[in-house]
């Protein structure tokens, strides 16, 4: 039996004759259209509608996602400004903020595609020109300062399985992705992620999330129109309040993506594809997905293993690059989860969670264009997933990593 795994833009064959496969693959979902699902989100929100929130002569800003997550921005800052003309909002009177944290920014050409005809509204988010706002939990919350002059802030968002936040989407696109190092770095730092309560899919009494949502209102993120997604495409659309609406597609999210599984394989295949396998950064969500969400279906000493293409290598921005810093100079998984407990600059944090998973598992990445950068951060680089399988494994394979949920 072969099996067609995300890689890049395309897919890999995988075959593995001499193991024992079973392939999970989440119930799904039926697909909607992403206009007509955020019209209708829009008509009919959590709370009042957004041309009842804005007066005419308001300024607005509008933070949207950037190229790690494939967000129809296009169609919802569409959507978006025809509610907002609709108030007496003009075009000219709004500014779309790309919201990067502390990722790269993005090029010309990568806005383009992301906003089409609404490119040049759009600024690159700079997380060194924020103005600080207030505090949450003792913390400063510092803001983009083009956001923070504004008379209203809206939010686009994709709300998927996070692994700190349960699900992302809601106010997390204007805190950390509009926010400063502050913020970032607190919220993923070792004091938070350690609380009980922080996991992949669990929304309610999830102190991350409360941290954002309270940062949201400090901010002033009062409506966001997100979407969210499965296998099939796009599964659904809520607009309004962004507490209500993250709930709202995360209950739809857990019904399409929800999947129970057996213990004790030996070996787990976790599927990525673009954009998330652009970087050994983002490729590594599916290791910590596997490992640290709801249910671990590795035995003890499983491995994991990824095909991802890894075009940017580590990856290019602030939050990679210490990542790829911190891996790459350490000795152990062991030594470098120590080390991380007594704290790190923001962006760091996916090395913390990578080192929670390398300590009782090992991670192959395959098929990359970077297998020395693989190495060089305590993981394993194969060209093939059968080459990191042994024969004779009990293997699960994950077609679909990061809009799975193991349960």
């Amino acid at each position: 039996m072969s099996v067609d795994l995300p890689l890049g833009d395309g897919t890999v064959s995988v075959s593995l004759p001499e193991c024992e496969v079973t392939v999970c693959r989440p119930p799904g979902g039926e697909p909607v259209d992403v206009r007509a699902a955020a019209k209708a989100a829009v008509a009919d929100p959590h709370g009042p509608r957004l041309a009842r929130r804005v007066d005419p002569d308001d300024t607005v800003g509008i933070v949207v996602t950037d190229v790690t997550r494939a967000t129809p921005d296009d169609v919802l800052l569409d959507v978006l400004l025809d509610e907002l003309r609709s108030a007496g909002v003009v075009r000219e009177q709004v500014t779309v903020i790309l919201g990067l944290g502390l990722h790269r920014p993005m090029s010309d050409d990568e806005i383009e595609r992301a906003l089409g005809e609404h490119a040049d509204l759009a600024v690159n988010h700079d997380p060194d020109a924020t103005v600080e706002v207030g505090t949450v939990e003792g913390t400063p919350i510092e803001i983009n300062e083009t956001l923070a002059k504004v008379d209203t802030v809206l939010a686009t968002g994709m709300v998927e399985p996070h692994q700190y936040a349960g699900f992302s989407g809601g106010a997390k696109t204007v805190v950390i992705g509009a926010g400063g190092e502050s913020q970032i770095g607190y919220s993923h730092g070792p004091a938070l992620l350690g609380r009980e309560g922080v996991r992949l899919g669990r929304v309610d009494d999830n102190p991350f999330r409360e941290f954002l949502d309270e940062a949201g209102d400090l901010v002033g993120v009062e409506y966001s129109l997100n979407v969210t997604h499965g296998p099939s495409g796009i599964l659904g659309a809520a607009a309004g309040d962004p507490r209500a609406v993250v709930r709202d597609l995360a209950d739809t999210a857990r019904d399409a993506l929800a999947t129970p599984v057996e213990d004790g394989y030996d070996a787990v295949v976790a599927g990525v594809g673009a954009p998330k396998d652009a970087n050994l950064y983002q490729t590594t969500r599916a290791a910590t997905y596997v490992a640290l969400g709801a249910h671990n279906p590795l035995r003890d000493g499983g491995r994991i293993v990824i095909p991802a293409a890894l075009p940017e290598g580590a990856g290019d921005g602030t939050g990679e690059q210490r990542f790829y810093e911190w891996l790459s100079t350490a000795e152990s998984a062991d030594a470098l989860y120590e080390a991380m407990r007594e704290g790190y600059d923001p962006g760091a944090q996916r090395a913390f969670v990578v080192a929670r998973v390398l300590r009782d598992h090992d991670v192959f990445v395959t098929n990359s264009e970077h297998p020395e950068v693989v190495e060089e951060c305590l993981m394993h680089a194969r060209e093939s997933v059968a080459e990191a399988v042994e024969p004779g494994s009990e293997v699960l394979v994950v077609p679909d990593a990061l809009d799975t949920l193991l349960v």
